[in-house]
């Protein structure tokens, strides 16, 4: 019978086991080196019994996940940005740290994260180190164009440092150290060139196997390396059940904690993949350039509000546009997302045409006055018995108009009668 829930408290260099089983009885805990085969023999005797195993997610969980797998325990991810600090102990260290994640997974309000495919995981890792490369190259590279500044007081374009050899950039300076300084910076910007590309060139192949890479390239503002970093932080889009969760993932959502609609303050604006969010800023920058949907669209949020929020909000939209595109397995449309024109309206019929505007056409059972009447020579009109009684009716009320306003005026034109003389005949005067 398996009833016993470990909790383990990883740190960089020790590890914290504690175990518990059904009814919250604590059963062993202690204190173990990194190493994978220490845990199996700590494990060994509760084996049968153990459940679940929940460990800390941190930033070296890849082994001791790994190794617990494959040893075949069923291991769990905790989130430790979610997980509930509980109260009421003044004093807490590893040991209950690691009893509390085994309690809460025996209480199942454990809260967990995702475990990246263990095959992709090392390719996705590859593509966050080149980003890395790519930072430290731009950091060289204006370290390169500081130092002309200084020496020259312009600015050094960077399709001139592309275009140099190692060998002539000392050219533009005249002190040996300066030299020796700029020859050095440079050849560590080509070292790293030929880096970044040959990290990329071998993501590009594993990528290109994904189905969600083609269909992520429809969208616009998305590229290469665009598309090969958010097909690979993904991972499984089934575990984002609405557009908004994965916009929310990506952090291109708000967060901020309202009351009584005022402000009151942010939660966790961390809380996402921020690779995933730099990665829709970046092609949010693009799409708006190059898009004209995409710019309309950034052009009416920045009116309304700013340059940052209108980026943020366009990030947004192709976040879940990207959502949609992976789940439903189908190419980007632009007019689903940003919607377009109206739909022409139908071409008018024949009938439509032929019809007299404002006049409604009535057909009468063949025999009757109004059929017989079509025999008549062209060019009569024939109205129907409701036209000919509607049209007597807008006559007389006509009339009856015409009337109400004749005599209106002829009372304005009456001349006035001085009060106490209803003949109209002038007054007496009194001497």
């Amino acid at each position: 019978m398996k009833d016993i829930m470990a909790g383990v408290d990883l740190h960089s260099n020790n590890l914290m086991l504690a175990l518990v089983d059904r009814n919250g009885q604590r059963l062993f805990h202690k204190k173990l080196a990194c190493e994978l085969p220490r845990v199996e023999q700590a494990l060994l005797p509760y084996r049968s019994r153990i459940d679940t195993i929940a460990v800390e997610s941190t930033f070296n969980w890849y082994w001791l996940v790994d190794g617990l797998q494959e040893l075949g325990y069923r291991t769990v991810l905790a989130n430790p940005a979610a997980v509930q600090q509980y109260e009421g102990i003044k004093h807490t260290d590893d040991k209950h740290d690691a009893f509390w994640l085994a309690e809460m997974l025996r209480l199942n309000i454990l809260p967990t994260g995702y475990i990246y495919e263990r095959t992709q995981r090392p390719v996705r890792d590859l593509l966050r180190r080149r980003l890395g490369l790519v930072r430290k190259r731009t950091a060289v590279i204006l370290s390169l164009k500081s130092l002309h500044a200084r020496m020259h007081g312009s600015a050094l374009a960077l399709g001139e440092i592309k275009r140099m050899e190692v060998n002539e950039v000392w050219r533009l300076f005249h002190h040996p150290a300066d030299q020796l300084l700029a020859r050095e910076e440079l050849r560590v910007i080509r070292e790293l060139d030929a880096s970044i590309e040959r990290l990329e060139e071998y993501v590009l192949q594993r990528a290109r196997k994904l189905p969600e890479y083609q269909r992520l390239l429809s969208i616009p503002g998305i590229g290469t390396i665009l598309g090969m970093t958010i097909a690979l932080e993904t991972g499984e889009i089934s575990r984002f059940p609405t557009a908004g969760d994965f916009a929310s993932y990506c952090r291109t959502v708000r967060s901020e904690r309202t009351s009584n609609s005022k402000r009151k303050g942010e939660n966790n604006t961390k809380c996402g993949n921020r690779y995933l969010g730099w990665a829709f800023v970046e092609a949010a920058n693009f799409a708006q350039r190059y898009n004209a949907q995409a710019r309309s669209f950034y052009e009416r949020k920045k009116a309304r509000t700013n340059q940052m929020v209108a980026t943020k909000a366009l990030a947004c939209k192709l976040a879940k546009a990207a959502w949609h595109v992976m789940a439903s397995r189908v190419d980007y449309d632009g007019q689903r997302v940003f919607g377009g024109p109206p739909k022409p309206a139908p071409a008018e019929s024949s009938l439509a045409k032929d019809q007299a505007p404002g006049v409604r056409k009535a057909s009468f059972l063949p025999g009757t006055k109004v059929e017989r009447g079509k025999e008549k020579e062209a060019g009569e009109k024939l109205a129907s018995p409701v036209e000919e009684a509607s049209t007597l009716d807008q006559a007389a009320l006509g009339l009856r108009s015409r009337r109400a306003l004749s005599s209106a005026g002829k009372k304005q034109h009456k001349k006035p009668v001085a009060r106490g003389n209803p003949k109209g005949k002038a007054p007496m005067r009194h001497e």
